[in-house]
């Protein structure tokens, strides 16, 4: 049930609620908006009727508008934010201090709502809080990974692991980095973008935490670990098998710091003004 209604002593009668529904499913009945019968199932739960509205006439799914946070006056300067986006690093160095539960959980809740196909909201974020799992897995993951080695049992195109192997025994971490902590954003394969889904996740939650002062790290090492050299490991976490990993990614508090942001050249752009005729 969608529980949309509306405060007649609120309501302007504008119809922003009406113009905004994704699945134009909201009509006036009446002078005031409302669910035109028989689409209540239709709805995706965007609320966006929710959003829109200036006075905080229209509830859905229960929500009450007047404990939302009003955008006007809230919104970041965009000066900073370009400093965000740019001054972001990889981290690749990190303290053994672990990052609290509570961060963490909360950061994953703000990230909940990044944008998933058709609203669908069904990314799973496997993540690990403990240093101690943390070290298990990546005992785990190396035992696996040098017996893909001895065993000549390396997928093709990932022969390098053998280095991985070799760099380990030399007590250097290029895998794992000495991250307290790790992230895997999953979805359903048959979901209708799994893997935008999980990228634009990963991208919220590295912006978000990296503002905090937590350090992040993009992790194609472990994404092919868990989905090819390791495959084993993937239930061990507590994949499930019918998910698309979209990617991995380790995070903890950087034991480096910087101090700027970074040149970089122009963007590479394709503006178009006209039609190339064939």
């Amino acid at each position: 049930m969608t529980n949309f209604s509306v405060n007649k002593e609120r309501c302007l009668k504008c119809g922003e609620c009406i113009e905004d529904c994704v699945m134009n499913i909201i009509a006036f009945e009446g002078q005031y908006p409302a669910i035109i019968p028989g689409k209540e199932n239709e709805c995706v739960q965007c609320e966006h009727c929710f959003a829109v509205c200036s006075e905080g006439a229209v509830s859905i799914l229960g929500l009450n508008p007047d404990n939302a946070i009003r955008l006007e006056g809230n919104l970041p300067e965009t000066s900073k934010l370009e400093v965000l986006m740019k001054g972001r690093r990889a981290v690749r160095r990190y303290l053994k201090k672990p990052v609290p539960w509570e961060t963490i959980s909360g950061l994953l809740d703000v990230v909940a709502n990044s944008p998933t196909g058709r609203n669908t909201r069904q990314n799973l974020f496997t993540v690990v809080s403990d240093p101690l799992v943390m070290d298990k897995i990546k005992q785990e993951t190396m035992e696996g990974v040098r017996s893909a080695v001895a065993n000549y049992a390396l997928p093709k195109g990932f022969e390098f692991y053998s280095f991985v192997v070799d760099a380990w025994d030399a007590g250097k971490d290029i895998i794992f980095r000495g991250a307290p902590h790790m992230l895997v954003v999953s979805s359903p394969k048959d979901g209708p973008s799994p893997e935008a889904d999980t990228l634009i996740a990963l991208t919220y939650f590295e912006l978000l935490a990296q503002s905090m002062g937590i350090g992040t790290l993009w992790n194609g090492l472990l994404k092919w670990a868990v989905t090819a050299v390791v495959p084993e490991l993937r239930k061990k976490i507590g994949i499930p098998e019918d998910h698309y990993i979209g990617y991995c990614m380790v995070f903890g508090r950087p034991a480096v710091r910087y101090y700027r942001t970074v040149q970089r050249g122009p963007a590479l752009i394709n503006r178009v003004t006209s039609l190339k005729q064939q």
